[in-house]
């Protein structure tokens, strides 16, 4: 298991060291002016997007709706990344990794932008539930790479069907123990059973329960976080200082420095908030919308809630507390800084909390891998098998070591990240085209209705209909 830790260790120091980082940073940047940064032109939008009904199929099927497609992809952003993620991160790159986790969602925001238009636009009919898409999808019909698209679905579906839920179950497992020395095994194996009797029951089942837990368990961990911060208002000038000096090398508070913020906050921003990972675009994909630039804007808002707010929440919360100087990492060190704040029951408190927001994360996830291996082939058998491989890796994510499922989620989502974004970059005029569509329409006073026409040459295009009566055009 050394040698694995270690052959893992200088594959993601390669991969982030060298690729990630300058391509993260430098397309999230490149992706916001080419949008006229439209992660922060159009934040009421979102907002108002949010209560967008759903629309209606020539058969009568009324699809996901925008607030259902928000939730499933908020379900596998809000999870470990946000307490124990957070915590790695500031662990392992001191305060000023909360810094580049800010940045890395600022500029994440155009790029989830481009790639979730793209998969509403590529999106096809599932002929079961409504719509399914994503990158694979518009590998194949933008960039006519099915070869590509297949490459991607295989490594998205064994990232979150299996590693990512392995994350999951290690964080919860480690908090139950932490709080009740309850056996890593036993957890694993209730998680594996409430994890089948969701997944077996169908996307709609998926919505349904992500839109019930994700806005509960958000709000309830911001409103302590927001009791803590009033209750230690006064520190926090000195909490934001040591933020940026930390994030510029300018108070040395881990080895590494500067380099060490820099890759941990990166690492793990990516890890919560999957702007450009090519996660959240399958999603996006299934909501029913007159225009795919609606789902582009309502999955931005979602890097922002997830980064900006709770990552941001628990972040304050550990620093506050000082307890990242002990040596404490993970999910505990999360617990040992809600407890230095409100008392021993924190320790509880965390515990349920990180079931419900991992939870959300594995449903969410499972999701993702279905939708590609439907993408490659759809085959009852292969889902089956999928299935219970996710069951499987459950209970094996529940009882092994952190640093081993946390540097293979590393390793994969890396992986997926610098495929979507060699092909969400070739493809970025299509989105561009999309939204100077969606604007002229609003300036006119309309609600955007998309068309297969609306963008001169568009091609492989199966959702939307041709405008009847005219001509293809690029406005």
């Amino acid at each position: 298991m050394e040698l694995f830790n270690s052959i893992l260790g200088t594959l993601n120091d390669f991969m982030w060291g060298y690729i990630l980082i300058a391509g993260l940073v430098g397309l999230g940047l490149y992706f916001s002016l080419r949008t006229k940064f439209v992660q922060f032109r159009y934040i009421a939008e979102m907002g108002r997007l949010l209560t967008d009904k759903t629309t209606i199929s020539a058969k009568g099927k009324r699809g996901i709706s925008s607030f259902q497609a928000f939730t499933i992809s908020t379900a596998s952003r809000v999870g470990t990344g946000n307490l124990a993620g957070v915590a790695t991160a500031i662990a392992g790159g001191g305060p000023g990794a909360v810094f580049w986790m800010w940045l890395i969602a600022l500029l994440g925001g155009a790029t989830s932008f481009i790639e979730s238009t793209l998969a509403q636009i590529y999106k096809v009919n599932d002929g079961k539930d409504g719509f399914r898409g994503g990158p694979a999808y518009y590998m194949e019909k933008g960039l006519n790479a099915r070869w590509m698209g297949i490459l991607f679905a295989i490594i998205i579906t064994f990232c979150f069907g299996l590693v990512f839920n392995s994350v999951q179950s290690n964080t919860i497992s480690l908090a139950m123990e932490g709080a009740y020395s309850f056996d890593r095994l036993t957890t694993g194996i209730i998680l594996a059973v409430l994890t089948a009797v969701i997944i077996f029951g169908g996307i709609k089942r998926i919505a349904s329960v992500t839109q019930i837990l994700v806005p509960i368990m958000a709000i309830l961990y911001i409103i302590l976080a927001l009791y803590i911060l009033i209750t230690n208002i006064t520190l926090l000038p000195d909490m934001f200082a040591i933020i940026f000096e930390s994030a510029f090398g300018l108070r040395e508070v881990v080895s590494g420095g500067v380099g060490a913020a820099i890759m941990m906050g990166i690492k793990r921003g990516l890890f919560s908030n999957e702007a450009g990972m090519g996660s959240a675009p399958n999603a996006a994909a299934s909501a029913g919308v007159t225009h795919p630039v609606k789902q582009g804007l309502i999955q931005t808002l979602g890097v922002f809630t997830d980064t900006l707010i709770i990552c941001t929440a628990t972040a304050f919360m550990i620093i506050l507390s000082d307890q990242y100087t002990t040596g404490i990492d993970g999910i505990q060190l999360t617990q040992a800084a809600l407890s230095f704040h409100v008392g021993d029951w924190a320790d509880t408190f965390v515990a349920v909390a990180i079931f419900l927001f991992a939870f959300s994360s594995v449903i969410g996830n499972y999701y993702y891998g279905e939708t590609n291996i439907e993408f490659i082939k759809y085959s009852p058998v292969a889902l089956f098998i999928y299935r219970l491989a996710v069951i499987g890796m459950v209970i094996f994510g529940a009882v092994v070591k952190l640093d081993v499922v946390w540097g293979l989620a590393d390793l994969f989502m890396g992986l997926m990240a610098v495929i979507n974004l060699i092909a969400i970059t070739l493809l970025t005029k299509i989105a561009l085209a999309a939204l100077k569509d969606y604007r002229a329409q609003k300036k006119e006073g309309k609600d955007p209705v998309f068309y297969s026409n609306s963008i001169k040459g568009l091609k492989g295009i199966e959702c939307w209909d041709e405008k009847p009566g005219t001509e293809s055009r690029d406005r």
